[in-house]
This record gives structure tokens, sequence and C-alpha cells, in this order.
């Protein structure tokens, strides 16, 4: 009975970790706005793809995956052996758990993305960086659209 108690915790610390992972991954897509960018007006510029780059986005570096893997590793730590040997591997279970979280939540959250240049009609060449959910390619006409929070995405 001890062991199915067991097996549960560390399917729900593992389950939580999931869900803590992937609810923190912000998008860099051109197609997803923050709710804050919702109902602002932004700038838009005209002009046209010179050059497309795949480039990877790196994933999340935050807490969340290197607590959440260290308890999940603690627990599964502490069902391991009993009196000082349990508490010994309980530690060294939270340890190698919050390595693997960290690990983990970068891996998980890191993403496709595109380098692309884009020659506006106002002749100036900037770069935008996003997630490769929409392709692009070189002279695909293009709207640059400016946030005024910063964020600056193409969209075609």
């Amino acid at each position: 009975m001890k062991q199915l108690a067991d097996s549960i915790k560390i399917i729900f610390f593992a389950g939580l970790t999931a869900v803590l992972i992937f609810g923190c991954a912000s998008s860099r897509s051109s197609e997803v706005y923050s709710r804050d960018q919702a109902q602002k007006a932004q700038a838009v510029v005209a002009g046209i793809v010179e050059s497309v780059k795949q480039i990877t986005i790196e994933g999340t570096k935050t807490p969340v995956g290197t607590v959440a893997g260290g308890v999940a590793g603690g627990v599964l730590g502490s069902t391991i052996g009993g009196g000082s040997g349990r508490a010994v591997a309980t530690v060294v279970g939270a340890l190698a758990g919050a390595a693997a979280g960290t690990v983990a939540e970068e891996g998980l959250t890191k993403k496709a993305g595109l380098e692309i240049v884009v020659k506006q009609d106002n002749g100036q060449t900037i770069v935008v960086v996003q997630e490769a959910d929409v392709m692009f390619a070189p002279g695909d006409r293009v709207r640059i659209i400016s946030a005024p929070d910063g964020t600056t995405r193409v969209s075609k």
C-alpha cells in the first residue's frame, strides 16, 4: 500500500512539474499577442523580405523547473532505503531532480525560430526574430508591426 501511495505522489509531482514548466512558457509567435497588447495602437510599416534564416530560440530558465524537479526528486528519493540512508537518498534525489528540472524546462520550452531581414519601404533594413510558425521567403511582401512595448513582429 505504501508503494502505491509513493507512486501516486511521484505521478502527481511529475504532472505538476509539467504544468508549471509549460504554463510559464511564453510565445514568440507572430500570431500570438499578450493580454497587454490587446486594444492598443501599433505602428505598421510595409517592406520586402530580403533573407530568412532558421534559428533556435532558447528555452526559459526560471526557478520553476528547478524547484519542481527538486521536489519531485526529493519525493522519489524519499522512497529509497530507511533511516539515515533515506535522508541521504532524499537529498541526492532533490539535487538530481533540481538539475534535471532545470535542463528539462529549458529543453521543453525552446522553439524553432526565424531570423527575418526586411527592407522597409522607407529604405531602412531591420532584422526580426520570431517563432517559425509562419513561413517567409525572400521577396515576400510583409508588414512590420511594432507595439509600444517594443515588441516587433513580421506578418504577411
